[in-house]
């Protein structure tokens, strides 16, 4: 792997994981459980706590669809502009 790449793989995983802990905090907020969000956002427990922990599948950062993000957002009461970290990654690969 180039050196730019292993670069952008580093960033997105920083990027997923802070989007895990968005996720963490606003369920929290909402006083919800895992089971209350994934059923309510259309997800199985496994996915949302994968993405709680800020994975996909073991070892590969967290990378939900847009209508996955946008359910989240709906069902935890947080406009998606607020669930999504700020600082978004270069992940152009040239």
């Amino acid at each position: 792997m180039s050196r730019r790449n292993e670069q952008v793989e580093a960033a997105w995983r920083i990027y997923a994981q802070r989007l895990a802990t968005s996720l963490r905090s606003a369920r929290d907020r909402a006083n919800l459980s895992q089971d209350d969000v994934a059923y309510r956002a259309g997800l199985t427990r496994y996915t949302y706590q994968k993405y709680e922990k800020g994975e996909s599948r073991p070892g590969t950062p967290i990378n939900p669809t847009i209508r996955t993000l946008l359910a989240l957002s709906q069902v935890l009461e947080v406009p998606l502009d607020r669930l999504l970290p700020d600082s978004v990654p270069d992940l152009r690969s040239r």
